[in-house]
C-alpha cells in the first residue's frame, strides 16, 4: 500500500508548503495552513485532442452573437450590461444576510416563467426551507426546480437529466467534488469545483449563477484564482439596518464595470429603485450648517448624495479625522489642500465627513463638496437647500474640469435644485438653456466666495 502524501495548504490564498506554518508567507494571513491529502496526479484524466485545440485563423471563428436574455429587473439587467449572455458564468458576493439567496431566487423564477427551466442548487438550505422563502417571495414557477446537494458529481447528473436553461448553486463554498481528498469550502475544493462547473457552462451553453462567502475584509472567500475564472463577479453592498441594497460590478467580461443598481429589501423580496437620489438625499427643509449635495457618477446614471460635516474643537493630542462613504485618502488630500491653499485651520479640530444613505462615493468630482460642507461647518454657514457641487480638486487648490456636466445638471434640476457651484473649465461647453444657475470657481477661494454670498452666516 502506497503511503499518502500532504501538502500544507493556505485556506485563503492557495500558497503550498510542505511543514506547517502559523502564518502564510504569501498572503500574510495567520491560522490559514491546513494539511490536505496532496492529489494523486496519476489518476488525472489526459487531455484528449480535438480540433478546437488547433489554432484558428480569426477570421474563421464564427461570431458568438449579442443575444441577451433579460432577468425582467432592470437595475440587474443594467449592471449585466443588457441581461445575462449564454454561456455566462457569474458570481455574487455579499455579507451573510445581505439578500444574496433572495434575489436568485427572484432571479430564477423570473427566468422559469419565461425562458425555461431552471435548477437552483443549495448546499445550505433543505428544499422545505427554500419552499418558505419561495411562498414569501411568491417564486413558484412550475419550471422551476430545487435540489439540497453538495455532491458536485450528483449535481451534474441532474444538470443531465433536467437539462436547465439556468443553473444557480448557492454557495460554491459548501459544494464538493469527491475525487478532490479535502474538505468542502477548502481552496482545492472550491477550486476544482469551479473548473467543473465552468466546463459544465461552457460545454452546454449553460447560464450559471454562484454564490461566494466572503471574508471580514468583505473579498470573496477562498483562492483568488475564483474571481478569475468567472465570466462577471457582483458585490452585494449595503448596511444590514438599513433596507436599501447595492449591486456593484468589480468584473464584467460582458459589459461595463461602471454601473450599479439599487434595491431595496421588502418582505417581499428585493424591489428595485427607479430614484435612487431620494434615498442619498435629506429630506431637509430648512438650511444647515456643513450640509453639501454632490452629484457623482455611477456609470452612465447620475446620483445625487448629501455630504454632512462636522467640525468641532479637540482635546485630543491628534486631532480625530473619520470618514463613512468617502474615500479616506481623498479626504485626507482635501483637508491638507484647505489647510494650505485656503487658509483654513484645522490642525485642532476634529473633522468627521458622512454620506448620507451609507453609499461610498470613489469619482474624484466630490472632492468640491466635501471641501464645501468642511467649509461651512468650520465657518457655521448655512448652505441653501436648493445648491449643489461637483468637480475634482488639485494639490493647487484648482477646482478641475469634470465629465457628463450636462447630465449631473439635469438630474439636479428634475430633483428641484436651483444652483450650483461647477468648475470654470465646465462652462466653455455648457448649454445656458439649463434651468438651473450655475457658479462657476476656478480656485478654493472662489468656493468660499460663493458660499458667502448667496448663503447667511450664523449670528
Amino acid at each position: 500500500m502506497s503511503k499518502v502524501k500532504y501538502i500544507v495548504r493556505c485556506q485563503e490564498c492557495g500558497y503550498q508548503s510542505h511543514k506547517w506554518m502559523g502564518r502564510c508567507p504569501d498572503c500574510g494571513e495567520w491560522n490559514t495552513m491546513v494539511e490536505e491529502a496532496a492529489p494523486d496526479t496519476s489518476t488525472f484524466p489526459k487531455a484528449i485532442k480535438t480540433p478546437f485545440d488547433l489554432p484558428q485563423q480569426i477570421f474563421s471563428v464564427p461570431s458568438a452573437g449579442n443575444e441577451r436574455i433579460s432577468t425582467n429587473i432592470k437595475e440587474l439587467d443594467r449592471v449585466l450590461g443588457g441581461g445575462l449572455v449564454p454561456g455566462a458564468f457569474i458570481l455574487f458576493g455579499g455579507e451573510p444576510g445581505i439578500g444574496k439567496s433572495t434575489l436568485l431566487l427572484q432571479i430564477s423564477n423570473n427566468i422559469a416563467d419565461s425562458n425555461g427551466s431552471v435548477l437552483l442548487v443549495s448546499g445550505e438550505e433543505s428544499a422545505s426551507q427554500i419552499k418558505m422563502r419561495a411562498v414569501r417571495l411568491g417564486a413558484l414557477s412550475k419550471e422551476l426546480y430545487v435540489l439540497s446537494e453538495t455532491n458536485l458529481e450528483n449535481i451534474e447528473a441532474q444538470i443531465e437529466e433536467i437539462n436547465p436553461f439556468l443553473l444557480v448553486i448557492d454557495s460554491i463554498q459548501t459544494m464538493y467534488y469527491p475525487l478532490v481528498a479535502s474538505a468542502p469550502g477548502s481552496v482545492s475544493q472550491v477550486r476544482e469545483c469551479t473548473a467543473q462547473l465552468m466546463r459544465i457552462a461552457k460545454n452546454k451553453n449553460l447560464i450559471t449563477l454562484i454564490t461566494g462567502h466572503v471574508t471580514k475584509e468583505g473579498a470573496i472567500a477562498g483562492p483568488r484564482v475564483l474571481e478569475h475564472m468567472v465570466d462577471t463577479v457582483l458585490y452585494f453592498e449595503g448596511e444590514r439596518h438599513q433596507s436599501y441594497r447595492i449591486i456593484r460590478a468589480v468584473k464584467n467580461r460582458y459589459g461595463s464595470t461602471n454601473e450599479i443598481g439599487i434595491f431595496e429589501m421588502h418582505s417581499n423580496g428585493l424591489v428595485e429603485v427607479d430614484n435612487p437620489s431620494i434615498f442619498f438625499i435629506g429630506k431637509k427643509s430648512f438650511e444647515v450648517a456643513g450640509s453639501m449635495v454632490v452629484v457623482t457618477m455611477e456609470g452612465t446614471r447620475p446620483i445625487l448624495v448629501e455630504l454632512q460635516s462636522l467640525v468641532t474643537p479637540s482635546y485630543l493630542t491628534v486631532p480625530r479625522r473619520l470618514v463613512s462613504g468617502v474615500d479616506f485618502n481623498r479626504f485626507l488630500l482635501t483637508l491638507a489642500v484647505l489647510e494650505r491653499r485656503a487658509g483654513l485651520h484645522l490642525e485642532r479640530e476634529d473633522v468627521f465627513v458622512n454620506a448620507v444613505g451609507g453609499i461610498r462615493i470613489t469619482e474624484p468630482a466630490g472632492d468640491l463638496g466635501i471641501a464645501a460642507a468642511v467649509i461651512s461647518a468650520h465657518r457655521d454657514i448655512n448652505i441653501p437647500c436648493d445648491m449643489i457641487s461637483f468637480g475634482e480638486i488639485s494639490l493647487s487648490g484648482e477646482v478641475r474640469f469634470v465629465s457628463h456636466i450636462e447630465r449631473r445638471l439635469k438630474e439636479a434640476a428634475r430633483l428641484g435644485f436651483k444652483k450650483a457651484i461647477i468648475p470654470a473649465q465646465n462652462c466653455d461647453k455648457l448649454d445656458q438653456s439649463e434651468d438651473i444657475q450655475v457658479f462657476p470657481v476656478n480656485t478654493l477661494d472662489d468656493v468660499i466666495g460663493v458660499l458667502m454670498e448667496n448663503v447667511k452666516c450664523e449670528t
